[in-house]
């Protein structure tokens, strides 16, 4: 994200974000023993805590996956099976079916063999998980309390409207649907079956996320007036087919560059989906395998990528819903003897959202297909101070400079938090120059990267889901309570909370279709009225 750090201002950064948790108290509290970013990856129990949920003392909740590719791989990986227990898992494609019970060598994406034995594919054994390609014969099954779907975008709706009908609770992967309109179809779904809708957009389970948004309430960083996000990957390296994923099929095209959207269509599931292709909705086998770079089954760059960074964006505002967005799409690298698609490969977009004083916040967001030079976040820039949140893993916090006050490089001043208080406007800075400050020194040698990754929140958000799903009262179900909300305990990103991250990501699309500026309405945030920006 800061592309011209060097490795002293970059531990500078980091100390000053810990200096101010520090402060704060963040890591003095009952949710949080140990300091995030001094020790790493944070376990269940101290994020159970701040997020309000407790173990289900052996008494998890039993549930089917529908969807065992990429994400699907990842959820298994990341699951607590104290929380969340898989019976049975529904799939299509016989590569992904056996690369969710194998696992990958390395990676998030461990398969189920790893997580719960090799008794996973013997019948009779406890941990047996049962396979399905016909997710509707699945949910016949009366002991499965839950569904976690992780298929292509277009499917969302459709199969998690089937799942709560059958009197599952469900957690959908994000983008929530492939439009508005599927949106709301889900919600009021959920709420005619008094069924759980939860959707996994990871970073509300965050707690990185979290202490961030907590040191911005703070006021360090001043009047925040500019977020600069990114997903900048660089896909321009030519495609080596490795054999030991099996042949490919002759006649379709193959990959000519690196790209994991643009898959080999292989022997093994080709010759498993040619003749019953289309009873699952797709024109040919391509289309499944290949599904985000198609208009009809995805929703390009901006569902896949763009709409992690704007749910970051808008929780680090208070979660106020955007004013306007405008924005230009181009494919400027993929095409004919190129791994063509129809989406967009470049992506450039500019949304308003209200800030202080009736006055606006500016969030630009690129993803780009040809350069990853910088690492993916965000820069938030306030009127007293800096923030880069960096690939989910680190926080660098850096003050403005004085310009009464003598010093050197202002990102390698150190923060003096003694004159830092929780409603202060700004924290104050005196210059480190000439090296880092002890502190920095330290938090280079015990800080998050020498402790290990930090948990994007995967697990967490499993664990809280299953936490309200074994406490939901069916007679209370969705009743409202005091101030807007409802009576129980939903999921912190439950259906009305990711409809708002979809309506961002869509709407941007559409205004980059348009090539024009389109205001946001708020009857398009209201899942009780019709009105969808895709028919505005």
């Amino acid at each position: 994200m800061a592309i011209d750090m060097t490795p002293e201002q970059r531990v500078a950064g980091e100390a000053n974000f810990k200096a101010v948790v520090d402060h704060l108290g963040l890591d003095r509290r009952s949710f949080l023993k140990a300091g995030i970013v001094g020790a790493g990856a944070i376990g269940g129990s101290a994020a159970a805590v701040y997020y309000g949920y407790q173990t289900l003392q052996g008494r998890p909740v039993r549930a089917a996956l529908i969807g065992g590719g990429d994400e699907g791989g990842v959820l298994v990986g990341e699951h607590n099976p104290e929380f969340l227990k898989f019976v049975a898992v529904c799939d299509i494609r016989p590569s992904n079916m056996n690369r969710i019970y194998a696992g990958e060598p390395k990676g998030l994406r461990k398969g189920f063999k790893k997580v719960y034995g090799f008794g996973v594919e013997t019948p009779g054994n406890p941990d047996y998980i049962e396979k399905f390609t016909d997710y509707k014969k699945m949910l016949e099954r009366p002991d499965i309390e839950a569904v976690v779907i992780a298929t292509p975008l277009h499917l969302h709706a459709p199969m998690a409207i089937d799942c709560m009908n059958a009197g599952k609770h469900v957690l959908c992967e994000k983008l929530m649907a492939r439009t508005v309109r599927g949106c709301k179809e889900m919600i009021r779904t959920a709420k005619k079956t008094n069924r759980i809708l939860s959707i996994g957009h990871q970073r509300h389970y965050s707690m990185l996320y979290s202490h961030a948004q907590e040191v911005i309430k703070s006021g360090v960083l001043g009047d925040i007036k500019h977020i600069r996000a990114l997903w900048h990957r660089n896909f321009t390296w030519p495609y080596v087919h490795d054999a030991k994923l099996g042949k490919q099929v002759p006649g379709i095209t193959e990959p000519k560059i690196r790209d994991g959207w643009f898959q080999p269509v292989l022997e093994g599931d080709y010759d498993a989906l040619k003749d019953a292709i289309t009873e699952y909705g797709y024109k040919d086998v391509e289309q499944l395998i290949r599904w985000r770079l198609y208009k009809t089954t995805g929703g390009g760059l901006m569902a896949e990528l763009g709409s992690h960074q704007l749910d970051a964006a808008s929780i680090f505002l208070g979660k106020v819903k955007p004013l306007a967005v405008s924005g230009v799409g181009t494919r400027s690298f993929f095409g004919p003897n190129k791994n063509p698609r129809e989406i967009d490969d470049h992506v450039f977009t500019t949304f308003e959202f209200p800030g202080r004083d009736q006055s606006d916040i500016v969030v630009t967001y690129s993803s780009i297909s040809t350069n990853g030079f910088e690492a993916y976040g965000e820069t938030l820039m306030g009127s007293r101070g800096t923030m880069v949140v960096e690939a989910e893993q680190t926080v660098m916090l850096y003050t403005e400079k004085d310009p009464t006050k003598k010093g050197g490089d202002p990102k390698l001043m150190e923060v003096n938090v003694s004159v830092l208080k929780k409603d202060a406007a700004a924290a104050d800075s005196s210059s480190t120059w000439g090296g880092p400050a002890a502190n920095v020194s330290a938090a280079k040698a015990g800080g998050s990267a020498a402790a290990g990754p930090i948990s994007r929140g995967y697990r967490e958000e499993m664990e809280d889901f299953a936490y309200c799903v074994r406490t939901w009262d069916e007679k209370l179900g969705y009743e409202k309570g005091t101030n807007g909300g409802y009576k129980q305990r939903l999921p912190r990103c439950h259906g009305e909370v990711a409809m708002a991250d979809a309506i961002i990501a869509l709407t941007a699309n559409l205004a980059m279709e348009k090539r024009r500026r389109i205001v946001f309405e708020d009857d398009w945030f209201d899942a009780t009225k019709d009105a969808v920006p895709e028919t505005a």
